[in-house]
C-alpha cells in the first residue's frame, strides 16, 4: 500500500496535481481508490481500471517499487527548488521533522538528511542545526530512504533561510561529581567552542609576528 501511495504521488507530481488540496480524498483513500481517481482524470477515459487481485501480482509490485524510487528522486529535487524549500520551511517551523534528542539543545527543530545520494543505501537521519550532529529519527521514520532528501538538503535549506540558522552556541554538558566540576574533562561541544575562541587570537598573533602579512603590494 505504501508503494501505491508513492505511485499516486509520483503521478500527481508529473501531472502537476496537488492531492493535499483535493476535495476528493475519499475517492483514492482505499487500496484501489487511487486507480478510479487516475482513470477519472481528463484524457484517461480510455484507461481500464485494474482489479485489486491484479495489484498483488509480482510484476506489478516491481512497478510499485520503481514508482517509489521515481517519487524519491522527484522529491529530492523538489525540496531544493524555491517552492519545495517553502514547503519544507513550513514543516520545519511546525516541528514536523521532530526535535533534537539532545536534552541541552532545548527541543531544537531538526531537518531530514540522507547519508547517501543513492537509493536503498541508507535510511533517513535528522540533522540538528544547533549542535550540528546527526541522529536516528523516531521509529516510524526508520524505513524512509535517506536519498529522498539527500546529503545537501540541510545546508541548502539554511543557506536559503539564514534567519533560521541558530546563532547561539549549544550549551555544553559540564561533568560534575557531588556538585563540583571535573577539571580537564570537557565535552566535544565544549572543545569545539574553545577552539573557536582560540582561532581569532591566534590569527592576531601571526599578524603581529609578520608585519608584512595582510599588506597589499605597492602598485
Amino acid at each position: 500500500k505504501r508503494a501505491q501511495v508513492a505511485l499516486v504521488g509520483a503521478v500527481s507530481t508529473m501531472y502537476g496535481l496537488n492531492l493535499e488540496e483535493s476535495d476528493d480524498d475519499d475517492e483514492y483513500s482505499g487500496d484501489s481508490g487511487w486507480i478510479q481517481w487516475f482513470c477519472g482524470l481528463k484524457g484517461h477515459e480510455l484507461c481500464a481500471e485494474v482489479d485489486e487481485e491484479d495489484l498483488n501480482d509480482k510484476t506489478f509490485l516491481e512497478i510499485n517499487k520503481d514508482a517509489t524510487d521515481l517519487y524519491g528522486v522527484i522529491h529530492s529535487r523538489y525540496i531544493i527548488s524555491p517552492r519545495g524549500l517553502q514547503v519544507m520551511r513550513d514543516k520545519f517551523l511546525k516541528g514536523t521533522f521532530g526535535t533534537c534528542p539532545r536534552a541541552l539543545c532545548d527541543r531544537q527543530h531538526v531537518l531530514p538528511i540522507g547519508m547517501s545520494e543513492d537509493l536503498r543505501t541508507s535510511t533517513m537521519k535528522i540533522f540538528c542545526p544547533k549542535c550540528e550532529q546527526v541522529y536516528s529519527p523516531k521509529s516510524k521514520y526508520k524505513d524512509v530512504d535517506g536519498a529522498f532528501f539527500g546529503m545537501s538538503f540541510p545546508q541548502i535549506f539554511l543557506q536559503s533561510y539564514p534567519s533560521l540558522m541558530v546563532t547561539d552556541p549549544p550549551r555544553p554538558f559540564v561533568p560534575r561529581v557531588f556538585g563540583f566540576k571535573l577539571h580537564k574533562q570537557h565535552s566535544l561541544i565544549t572543545r569545539k567552542l574553545e577552539e573557536g575562541e582560540e582561532q581569532e587570537p591566534r590569527a592576531v598573533k601571526e599578524q603581529k609576528s609578520d608585519p608584512s602579512a595582510g599588506r597589499g603590494s605597492a602598485g
